[in-house]
């Protein structure tokens, strides 16, 4: 009986679960990811200060204005000795002057390394639009990873269901022959022992799907306790098309992209920093005006004067006691140094997609053979069942057949979604990753 309750129970809960739930699709999971993601919103920030910092209005080429106002106000003591010998004393003379002024200055000419400056803030833009493009490829494996982890486990719960579903039927036609004396009651113990192991699986696996849900959510930064269903369905790209983005790898992976993007910023550096050697040439002008209020004791009561100026400056740092010499020199190094780690992180990358290739030709073959081996297994565990009903095997071979078929099922899930990881990670190393439905 209190078998029975457990299992009224246990399929009122499935129904009720299947219910409620929405369909997570993969397009979906992934608008939600881009949107939503801290990694992903993260990278697009840093993104956007890169943007600000390539702006003209960080290039050093607009002019600089300054705006300047004064007021002073004196008093004092005068003794003053005019050229006729007469003397004037005055104590305590006020003198009070205003002043304010409106200033440009500009830099014709600095030996051009604002202009290489400025260029390597255009760089340093690409190089930050490529790391948001592998913090991008990089969550949405990580989502693949666990959305695809939900899925194999989805399928394994209705493998599951399966077998529990033909247990629970075994043990039914046990007890009906046994009530007819046909078998003994060894028969109906073996079901139930079988059925409660089912159950167990089951309840297990319901458990690794709700927590592996909750690893989803924190991808998608979604509730925690949203009910979804995902998508079960694989496509695999194909061995031709891989073949050509493999030809492609050195061209599109991002790795490479940035080591290259690194050699621009560090060249431009290396140009920039020998402006050092070259004079700068600026202009300056101004529109100022100023007036004051004097004591007797001077020529003018009061004075007000308004005008324009203007002049040019040429500057020459003919020897900054070798600083100057000094960075130009590592630059030119750490010049040197990038195209060394251009070639190292080219060795790498035909590495990994060899190793990446490898890999997913192997478990595309093992996936192949796991589905032929599910084949197998059903028409085993079919015949034994008619050979079970006609009395020519035991139950223990019987269950020996099942599990195999469970076993055969579980393993082909796994081994489809390993292949189709494998793939991504190669569409990943070949940088195909963004340019492909998944």
């Amino acid at each position: 009986m209190l078998l029975r309750s457990f299992l009224v129970l246990m399929g009122c809960f499935v129904s009720m679960t299947i219910s409620a739930q929405e369909f997570l699709s993969k397009k979906k999971a992934i608008e939600e990811t881009l949107e939503n993601n801290f990694g992903i919103k993260i990278a697009n920030n840093d993104l956007e200060v890169a943007d600000n910092n390539q702006n003209i209005l960080n290039s050093g080429y607009l002019p600089s204005i300054t705006g300047l106002a004064g007021a002073s106000y004196n008093i004092e003591d005068q003794e003053v000795t005019f050229n006729n010998g007469e003397t004037n004393v005055v104590d305590g003379a006020e003198s009070t002057q205003y002043n304010a002024s409106v200033n440009l200055n500009y830099t014709l000419f600095d030996g051009l390394g604002r202009f290489y400056n400025y260029k390597s803030l255009k760089e340093q833009y690409n190089l930050g639009e490529l790391q948001a493009r592998q913090t991008i490829e990089t969550t949405l494996l990580q989502l693949f990873s666990v959305y695809y982890e939900v899925a194999r486990i989805t399928e394994n719960i209705s493998v599951l269901e399966q077998t529990y579903q033909n247990t629970k039927d075994r043990l039914t036609r046990a007890e009906y022959s046994f009530e007819y004396g046909q078998v003994n009651k060894l028969e109906v113990l073996n079901a139930e022992v079988d059925l409660v192991t089912d159950s167990i699986n089951l309840l297990n696996s319901r458990q690794q799907l709700r927590n592996t849900k909750r690893d989803l959510t924190v991808v998608l930064n979604s509730d925690l306790e949203r009910s979804f269903a995902v998508d079960t369905s694989v496509v695999f790209v194909g061995e031709l098309r891989l073949e050509e983005f493999i030809k492609q790898s050195d061209t599109n992976n991002v790795r490479l992209q940035q080591a290259r993007k690194n050699i621009d910023i560090t060249g431009n550096n290396y140009k920039a920093s020998k402006a050092v050697f070259l004079p700068s040439v600026g202009i300056n002008g101004s529109y100022g005006w100023t007036q004051g209020e004097f004591p007797v004791t001077s020529f003018a009561s009061s004075r007000t004067t308004t005008g324009f100026g203007a002049g040019i400056s040429l500057t020459w740092n003919l020897f900054d006691g070798g600083s100057g010499i000094t960075n130009v020199k590592n630059l030119r190094i750490q010049k040197d140094s990038q195209e060394l780690v251009l070639q190292q992180i080219e060795n790498e990358v035909r590495r990994d997609v060899a190793n990446a290739n490898d890999a997913y030709l192997n478990r595309l073959e093992v996936f192949r053979l796991q589905e032929q081996n599910v084949v197998t297994a059903t028409n085993n565990y079919e015949r034994s069942q008619e050979r079970y009903k006609l009395g020519q095997i035991t139950s223990v071979e019987l269950r020996q057949a099942q599990i195999n078929l469970l076993n055969a099922e579980t393993n082909k899930n796994l081994a489809k979604y390993e292949a189709k990881l494998a793939e991504l990670e190669l569409l990943q190393l070949t940088g195909q990753l963004l340019n492909v439905d998944f």
